[in-house]
């Protein structure tokens, strides 16, 4: 029989291991209204959702979602070969392939998106915080670096449209100009 990955399973997957490890889209579009309110004054949340859904919708971030959350697991359940399981009980600072599986998400939207996670990654706001505690039973070595990953992802992907809905009524208002890439 040949493989065949249902790809609903995986994105409806990906949003319930979200859930269970306590992250609602909602406290990532939360993140994501933080990172562009200062540039979009009337940037709802309810856009910031909409972004974030998007985003997570991507079967590459999914993949990286279940990755993580899987050695995440793996690191509480403390069936990793050592020295990684020491490195990802403690969130070792030198190791950094929990950022690099990140980037693979923010990758996908561009350097605004790798400035925005550099930048989230450094405050841990909002649920940024609560995932990064290493005082609980929980392990969230990965789990912190995709969440503000995905609402960097989010803010690139809000900041273009922004400025593609910016040039379309720049270029109704002026009549005669032609669309981008003509020029």
């Amino acid at each position: 029989m040949l493989y065949n990955l249902n790809s609903q399973a995986v994105a409806d997957a990906s949003l319930a291991w979200l859930s269970r490890r306590g992250v609602d889209l909602k406290d990532i579009a939360e993140l994501t209204h933080m990172l562009q309110k200062d540039y979009y004054p009337d940037l709802s949340l309810e856009e910031c959702l909409e972004s974030v859904g998007k985003v997570v919708g991507k079967r590459e971030v999914q993949n990286a979602i279940l990755t993580g959350i899987q050695l995440d697991i793996l690191a509480e359940q403390g069936k990793l070969i050592s020295p990684l399981q020491e490195m990802l009980e403690n969130d070792e600072p030198l190791y950094g392939c929990d950022e690099i599986l990140a980037l693979s998400i923010v990758n996908v939207y561009g350097s605004i998106g790798f400035t925005n996670f550099g930048y989230i990654d450094k405050i841990k706001p909002g649920i940024l915080k609560m995932l990064n505690d290493k005082h609980g039973e929980r392990k969230h070595t990965f789990l912190d670096d995709i969440v503000g990953a995905i609402s960097a992802s989010a803010s690139s992907r809000l900041a273009h449209r922004k400025q593609e809905e910016k040039e379309a009524k720049a270029r109704a208002g002026v009549g005669s100009a032609l669309p981008l890439g003509n020029a």
